[in-house]
């Protein structure tokens, strides 16, 4: 449910390895300039979407392209990577990330709401202030906020999309045991994200399923069921958007 496919250093040999496997993708663009490049990565395959984003950590950079997020959302039917982060060194840009992403939810509830890939590292308070009354589905990645946000995300009906670098961490995997199942997908945020040292693959996601069978002291067999009816949901979920 989130990687930067189009970030690979090899990035159309990574995106033909994943339609041989079969692998389902959701890729990220961090720039609505990156748009359609990243589209011809899924040519040809069922299994890669692409998703419209401005990454909050560039926000300050390429504000000046909320014009072309507008013009091309029609074509969109994700979107992502959006959102906000607080962090050291982004912070300074607050202002320009908090402009650029009420614009895009605007943007997005004009057009009858998406379904959204959401960063919200450090900010997830403020993520969730300006969720509210927006027409789509959040998917919150890789979150990171506090219990009473998690529960408070919850409540508004947020999904969440977990990896195995979030399930490699105590905190990550207290804040999937409060997550309600049928609202958790997997993801790997991949190139970035690592594992054991290594920077994952589309396709490692699944080493999250053997994550979550212990964390939810289900077989493989069960989570994979789950996982996939979540999936199933999500595009019920979409098909009803433009």
């Amino acid at each position: 449910m989130h990687c930067h496919l189009d970030l690979y250093p090899e990035p159309f040999k990574v995106a033909e390895e994943c339609k041989r496997r079969g692998t389902y993708v959701l890729s990220v663009t961090t720039t609505p300039k990156a748009w359609e490049g990243t589209c011809r990565l899924s040519e040809d395959s069922q299994r890669i979407r692409t998703a419209l984003g401005l990454h909050p950590q560039i926000a300050h950079q390429r504000y000046q392209e909320l014009e072309l997020f507008d013009a091309l959302l029609p074509e969109a039917k994700y979107v992502g990577e959006i959102g906000l982060d607080g962090g050291s060194g982004f912070k300074n840009h607050w202002d320009v990330q908090l402009t650029v992403f009420r614009h895009i939810l605007k943007t997005v509830n004009h057009a009858g709401g998406r379904i959204m890939s959401i960063h919200s590292r450090a900010s997830a308070a403020a993520v969730l202030d300006e969720l509210k009354g927006i027409d789509g589905t959040p998917v919150l990645h890789w979150f990171t906020g506090t219990k009473s946000q998690l529960k408070r995300a919850i409540d508004m009906g947020c999904w969440f999309s977990v990896g195995p670098a979030m399930l490699s961490t105590k905190k990550g995997v207290e804040l999937i045991s409060m997550m309600p199942k049928e609202r958790v997908l997997t993801e790997t945020d991949a190139p970035f994200a690592k594992y054991r040292g290594q920077a994952l693959m589309p396709w490692e996601s699944e080493i999250a399923q053997s994550q979550l069978s212990g964390i939810w002291k289900q077989s493989i067999s069960e989570v994979k069921q789950i996982l996939a009816n979540n999936f199933k949901m999500l595009l019920i979920l979409n098909k009803s958007k433009p």
